[in-house]
């Protein structure tokens, strides 16, 4: 899951870095609404975490332009604003949540995870045989138990679970691992390949890779 954060405050900002990649999440960082404009306009991202006072444009208007190019994207507003007036305006404007600072982390992640489960048609969990993956708490069990993984191999595997008996082509994989203006090479995307295929394979789970094109998680049927 890739989340983008809007957030011009720089020590805050760090800190959701910090809590939402330990959560699990993908988090493509700016500061401004220039440079979310950009990522918006390249990047394909699950959620949208906005802060309101941004130095260059207001986040509402920010929230309306999106809306108004049909950008569908659940939007989780983070601000200072705290009147009844700033909330509903920002519900009416095509906000999906509204959270006033200051917030705690763990409401600020189940807020997330609701959103995204709201948005993914309430979808709880992705299966494949004996494969099981939660999107919103990222976790991955295996017959019932629960196996660890990184955050680059968990996005990996979700996004092969997603096609599973499809081919994923590996610019999108690579897109999906990459942070904001930090690339991840095609030769990394190798790499984790190789590392789920050591946590999957002993369990009849296995990722072809089918040359020229990307790779392909063998389709199972539930056990």
């Amino acid at each position: 899951m890739r989340l983008l954060l809007i957030e011009d405050d720089d020590d805050l900002r760090d800190t959701l870095i910090q809590a939402l990649s330990f959560a699990g999440y993908g988090i493509d960082p700016v500061s401004n609404a220039s440079e979310a404009i950009t990522a918006l306009s390249v990047g394909a991202y699950d959620l949208v975490v906005l802060d309101l006072e941004l130095p260059d444009l207001d986040g509402m208007e920010l929230l309306r332009m999106m809306r108004g190019r049909r950008d569908s994207t659940p939007v989780l507003i983070l601000t200072a604003r705290d009147g009844v007036d700033q909330r509903i305006l920002g519900l009416k404007s095509g906000a999906d949540d509204y959270l006033v600072k200051p917030f705690s982390l763990p409401e600020l992640e189940a807020r997330i995870q609701a959103l995204i489960r709201r948005s993914s048609g309430g979808m709880v969990h992705l299966m494949n045989g004996p494969l099981k993956l939660d999107p919103a708490t990222k976790q991955v069990f295996m017959n019932g138990n629960r196996i660890d993984f990184s955050i680059r191999e968990i996005t990996l595997l979700e996004a092969l679970m997603k096609r599973a008996g499809e081919v994923v082509i590996k610019a999108r994989l690579t897109q999906q691992i990459s942070e904001w203006n930090r690339e991840i090479g095609a030769n990394n995307i190798e790499v984790y390949i190789h590392r789920l295929r050591k946590k999957l394979e002993p369990h009849g789970i296995s990722i072809r890779t089918i040359h020229g094109l990307g790779y392909l998680m063998e389709r199972h049927d539930a056990v």
